[in-house]
Protein backbone atom coordinates (compact mmCIF):
# COMPACT_ATOMS: atom_id res chain seq x y z
CA UNK A 1 0.00 0.00 0.00
CA UNK A 2 1.25 3.52 -0.63
CA UNK A 3 0.48 6.27 1.63
CA UNK A 4 1.61 9.83 0.59
CA UNK A 5 4.13 11.96 2.16
CA UNK A 6 2.07 13.80 4.37
CA UNK A 7 0.95 10.41 6.03
CA UNK A 8 4.34 9.39 6.27
CA UNK A 9 5.34 12.29 8.52
CA UNK A 10 2.76 12.08 10.66
CA UNK A 11 3.31 8.59 11.00
CA UNK A 12 6.63 8.92 11.87
CA UNK A 13 6.20 12.12 14.28
CA UNK A 14 3.92 9.79 16.04
CA UNK A 15 5.74 6.87 15.87
CA UNK A 16 8.60 9.19 17.85
CA UNK A 17 6.16 10.56 20.41
CA UNK A 18 5.19 7.10 21.63
CA UNK A 19 8.78 5.86 21.77
CA UNK A 20 9.54 9.08 23.61
CA UNK A 21 6.90 8.41 26.24
CA UNK A 22 8.66 5.05 26.59
CA UNK A 23 12.09 5.27 26.52
CA UNK A 24 12.89 9.44 28.24
CA UNK A 25 11.74 8.32 31.32
CA UNK A 26 13.88 5.55 31.56
CA UNK A 27 16.83 7.27 30.03
CA UNK A 28 16.02 9.43 33.21
CA UNK A 29 16.13 7.07 35.63
CA UNK A 30 20.09 5.89 34.52
CA UNK A 31 20.78 9.39 34.34
CA UNK A 32 19.44 10.49 38.17
CA UNK A 33 21.73 7.10 39.02
CA UNK A 34 24.37 8.83 38.78
CA UNK A 35 23.06 12.39 39.71
CA UNK A 36 25.02 13.78 42.42
CA UNK A 37 21.96 15.73 43.95
CA UNK A 38 20.20 13.49 46.37
CA UNK A 39 16.68 15.63 44.81
CA UNK A 40 17.32 14.70 41.29
CA UNK A 41 17.86 18.04 40.29
CA UNK A 42 17.45 19.15 36.72
CA UNK A 43 19.73 19.57 35.11
CA UNK A 44 22.13 17.31 36.63
CA UNK A 45 24.51 19.06 39.11
CA UNK A 46 27.12 16.54 38.70
CA UNK A 47 27.92 12.88 38.12
CA UNK A 48 29.39 10.42 40.55
CA UNK A 49 29.26 6.58 40.64
CA UNK A 50 28.78 6.60 44.52
CA UNK A 51 24.99 5.67 44.17
CA UNK A 52 26.22 2.76 42.56
CA UNK A 53 28.51 1.42 45.56
CA UNK A 54 25.79 2.22 48.19
CA UNK A 55 23.12 -0.27 46.23
CA UNK A 56 26.11 -2.90 45.62
CA UNK A 57 26.47 -3.00 49.81
CA UNK A 58 22.86 -2.67 50.25
CA UNK A 59 21.93 -5.49 52.33
CA UNK A 60 18.39 -4.58 51.64
CA UNK A 61 18.85 -4.60 48.19
CA UNK A 62 20.71 -7.93 48.65
CA UNK A 63 18.44 -9.75 50.02
CA UNK A 64 15.20 -8.28 48.02
CA UNK A 65 17.28 -9.58 45.01
CA UNK A 66 17.69 -12.50 46.17
CA UNK A 67 14.00 -13.35 46.86
CA UNK A 68 12.88 -12.14 43.67
CA UNK A 69 15.59 -14.57 41.68
CA UNK A 70 13.60 -17.38 43.85
CA UNK A 71 10.34 -16.52 43.37
CA UNK A 72 11.17 -15.76 39.84
CA UNK A 73 13.34 -18.95 39.24
CA UNK A 74 10.85 -21.38 41.03
CA UNK A 75 7.36 -19.67 39.28
CA UNK A 76 9.21 -20.29 35.75
CA UNK A 77 9.96 -23.51 36.66
CA UNK A 78 6.32 -24.26 37.87
CA UNK A 79 4.74 -22.52 34.22
CA UNK A 80 7.04 -24.02 31.95
CA UNK A 81 6.14 -28.03 33.10
CA UNK A 82 2.12 -26.78 33.60
CA UNK A 83 2.12 -24.04 30.60
CA UNK A 84 3.62 -26.91 28.50
CA UNK A 85 1.90 -29.61 29.02
CA UNK A 86 -1.35 -27.92 28.56
CA UNK A 87 -0.42 -26.39 25.37
CA UNK A 88 0.69 -29.95 24.11
CA UNK A 89 -2.72 -31.41 25.70
CA UNK A 90 -5.09 -28.47 23.77
CA UNK A 91 -2.95 -28.09 20.63
CA UNK A 92 -2.42 -31.86 19.73
CA UNK A 93 -5.73 -33.60 21.62
CA UNK A 94 -9.11 -32.76 20.14
CA UNK A 95 -11.69 -33.27 23.69
CA UNK A 96 -14.76 -32.10 24.95
CA UNK A 97 -14.41 -28.58 26.79
CA UNK A 98 -11.07 -27.76 24.85
CA UNK A 99 -11.98 -24.12 23.94
CA UNK A 100 -13.30 -23.52 27.60
CA UNK A 101 -9.91 -24.74 28.72
CA UNK A 102 -8.05 -22.91 26.62
CA UNK A 103 -10.11 -20.01 27.66
CA UNK A 104 -9.56 -20.23 31.33
CA UNK A 105 -5.49 -20.63 31.35
CA UNK A 106 -5.51 -16.92 29.47
CA UNK A 107 -7.73 -15.57 31.87
CA UNK A 108 -5.52 -14.77 34.60
CA UNK A 109 -3.48 -12.44 32.31
CA UNK A 110 -6.57 -10.28 31.40
CA UNK A 111 -7.66 -9.80 34.72
CA UNK A 112 -6.66 -6.78 36.79
CA UNK A 113 -3.49 -7.52 38.51
CA UNK A 114 -5.41 -5.97 41.65
CA UNK A 115 -8.44 -8.42 41.09
CA UNK A 116 -6.25 -11.45 41.23
CA UNK A 117 -3.59 -10.45 44.25
CA UNK A 118 -7.60 -10.01 46.24
CA UNK A 119 -9.01 -13.31 44.80
CA UNK A 120 -5.62 -14.83 45.77
CA UNK A 121 -5.02 -13.96 49.15
CA UNK A 122 -8.74 -14.94 50.08
CA UNK A 123 -7.85 -18.65 48.64
CA UNK A 124 -4.70 -18.66 50.54
CA UNK A 125 -6.68 -17.57 53.99
CA UNK A 126 -9.47 -19.55 53.42
CA UNK A 127 -7.17 -23.04 52.28
CA UNK A 128 -3.73 -22.48 53.56
CA UNK A 129 -4.07 -20.76 56.98
CA UNK A 130 -5.74 -23.56 58.53
CA UNK A 131 -3.60 -26.66 57.77
CA UNK A 132 -0.84 -23.70 59.04
CA UNK A 133 0.90 -22.36 55.81
CA UNK A 134 1.64 -18.56 56.03
CA UNK A 135 2.09 -16.32 53.38
CA UNK A 136 5.92 -16.26 52.38
CA UNK A 137 7.48 -17.23 49.79
CA UNK A 138 5.64 -20.14 48.69
CA UNK A 139 2.16 -18.09 48.36
CA UNK A 140 4.49 -16.12 46.14
CA UNK A 141 5.62 -18.34 43.63
CA UNK A 142 2.47 -19.63 43.42
CA UNK A 143 0.33 -15.98 42.62
CA UNK A 144 3.52 -15.76 40.16
CA UNK A 145 2.69 -19.35 38.35
CA UNK A 146 -0.62 -18.08 37.71
CA UNK A 147 0.06 -15.92 35.44
CA UNK A 148 3.44 -17.10 34.10
CA UNK A 149 1.69 -20.32 32.88
CA UNK A 150 -0.19 -18.18 30.55
CA UNK A 151 3.13 -17.00 28.50
CA UNK A 152 4.58 -20.15 28.84
CA UNK A 153 1.26 -21.66 27.44
CA UNK A 154 0.56 -18.92 24.56
CA UNK A 155 4.81 -19.40 23.65
CA UNK A 156 4.27 -23.07 23.30
CA UNK A 157 1.07 -22.95 21.32
CA UNK A 158 1.82 -20.69 18.80
CA UNK A 159 5.45 -23.10 18.36
CA UNK A 160 2.69 -26.16 18.19
CA UNK A 161 0.67 -24.06 15.57
CA UNK A 162 3.44 -24.18 13.12
CA UNK A 163 4.45 -28.23 13.64
CA UNK A 164 2.87 -29.69 10.64
CA UNK A 165 1.38 -32.89 12.04
CA UNK A 166 2.45 -35.05 9.55
CA UNK A 167 6.11 -34.73 10.91
CA UNK A 168 5.24 -36.90 14.11
CA UNK A 169 2.73 -38.56 11.96
CA UNK A 170 5.75 -39.88 9.60
CA UNK A 171 7.55 -40.67 12.95
CA UNK A 172 5.11 -42.79 14.04
CA UNK A 173 5.12 -44.59 10.74
CA UNK A 174 8.66 -45.14 11.28
CA UNK A 175 8.01 -47.18 13.86
CA UNK A 176 8.58 -44.40 16.82
CA UNK A 177 6.82 -44.98 20.03
CA UNK A 178 4.96 -41.51 21.46
CA UNK A 179 7.65 -40.51 23.79
CA UNK A 180 10.53 -40.80 21.04
CA UNK A 181 8.13 -38.79 18.71
CA UNK A 182 8.21 -36.07 21.23
CA UNK A 183 11.77 -36.48 21.88
CA UNK A 184 13.52 -36.68 18.70
CA UNK A 185 11.09 -34.66 16.76
CA UNK A 186 8.22 -32.08 18.60
CA UNK A 187 10.13 -30.84 21.61
CA UNK A 188 13.61 -29.82 19.20
CA UNK A 189 11.28 -27.77 16.83
CA UNK A 190 9.62 -26.04 19.86
CA UNK A 191 13.05 -25.79 22.12
CA UNK A 192 13.51 -22.16 21.49
CA UNK A 193 9.50 -21.51 22.10
CA UNK A 194 10.30 -22.76 25.10
CA UNK A 195 13.24 -21.09 26.41
CA UNK A 196 11.99 -17.66 24.95
CA UNK A 197 8.76 -18.39 26.77
CA UNK A 198 10.90 -18.61 30.27
CA UNK A 199 12.32 -15.97 29.76
CA UNK A 200 9.41 -13.74 29.45
CA UNK A 201 7.62 -15.50 32.75
CA UNK A 202 10.88 -14.83 34.76
CA UNK A 203 10.45 -11.55 33.22
CA UNK A 204 7.35 -11.41 33.98
CA UNK A 205 7.51 -12.58 37.77
CA UNK A 206 10.63 -10.40 38.30
CA UNK A 207 8.72 -7.21 38.07
CA UNK A 208 5.22 -8.20 39.68
CA UNK A 209 4.32 -5.87 42.24
CA UNK A 210 0.60 -5.74 42.62
CA UNK A 211 0.12 -9.55 43.14
CA UNK A 212 3.09 -9.75 45.08
CA UNK A 213 1.68 -7.51 47.65
CA UNK A 214 -1.28 -9.47 48.08
CA UNK A 215 0.57 -12.26 48.78
CA UNK A 216 3.73 -12.15 50.77
CA UNK A 217 4.07 -12.18 54.16
CA UNK A 218 5.14 -9.61 56.40
CA UNK A 219 9.14 -10.63 56.27
CA UNK A 220 9.40 -11.08 52.12
CA UNK A 221 10.27 -8.45 49.77
CA UNK A 222 10.69 -8.67 46.66
CA UNK A 223 12.80 -6.44 44.71
CA UNK A 224 9.73 -4.20 43.12
CA UNK A 225 8.49 -4.34 46.90
CA UNK A 226 11.53 -3.12 48.20
CA UNK A 227 12.09 -0.38 45.46
CA UNK A 228 8.24 0.77 46.02
CA UNK A 229 9.42 1.08 50.03
CA UNK A 230 12.27 2.99 49.66
CA UNK A 231 11.17 5.47 47.27
CA UNK A 232 9.81 8.04 49.41
CA UNK A 233 12.59 7.70 51.77
CA UNK A 234 14.98 11.12 50.57
CA UNK A 235 18.49 8.77 51.41
CA UNK A 236 17.04 6.09 49.64
CA UNK A 237 16.41 7.96 46.60
CA UNK A 238 19.19 7.74 45.15
CA UNK A 239 19.91 3.83 45.42
CA UNK A 240 16.59 2.87 44.19
CA UNK A 241 17.54 4.65 41.31
CA UNK A 242 20.77 2.51 40.43
CA UNK A 243 18.62 -0.43 41.12
CA UNK A 244 16.09 0.18 38.93
CA UNK A 245 18.67 1.32 36.38
CA UNK A 246 20.32 -2.21 37.09
CA UNK A 247 16.57 -3.28 35.84
CA UNK A 248 16.73 -2.15 32.89
CA UNK A 249 19.97 -3.04 31.84
CA UNK A 250 19.01 -6.57 33.28
CA UNK A 251 16.01 -6.55 30.89
CA UNK A 252 17.36 -5.70 27.83
CA UNK A 253 19.26 -9.07 26.96
CA UNK A 254 16.56 -11.21 27.73
CA UNK A 255 13.87 -9.70 26.29
CA UNK A 256 15.99 -9.55 23.16
CA UNK A 257 16.53 -12.86 23.39
CA UNK A 258 13.02 -14.11 23.93
CA UNK A 259 11.63 -11.75 20.96
CA UNK A 260 14.21 -12.95 18.29
CA UNK A 261 13.39 -16.77 19.88
CA UNK A 262 9.41 -15.87 19.19
CA UNK A 263 9.60 -14.71 15.85
CA UNK A 264 11.85 -17.51 14.80
CA UNK A 265 10.43 -19.14 11.56
CA UNK A 266 12.76 -21.80 11.31
CA UNK A 267 11.59 -24.82 13.48
CA UNK A 268 13.40 -23.43 16.46
CA UNK A 269 17.12 -22.11 15.15
CA UNK A 270 18.82 -18.86 16.33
Amino acid sequence: MRISRTARVALGCLTAAGLAIVYVPLLLVLLNSVNTDRSFGWPPSGLTGRWWRAALHSEGARQALLTSLKAGFAATAIALVLGTLAAYAVHRHRFFGRRTVSFLLVLPIALPGIVSGIALNAAFRTVLDPIGIGFGLFTVVVGHATFCVVIVFNNIGARLRRIAPSLAEASADLGARPWQTFRYVTFPAMRSALFAGGLLAFALSFDEIVVTTFTAGPGTRTLPIWIYENLARPHQAPVVNVVAALLILASVVPVYIAQRLSSDTAGGRL
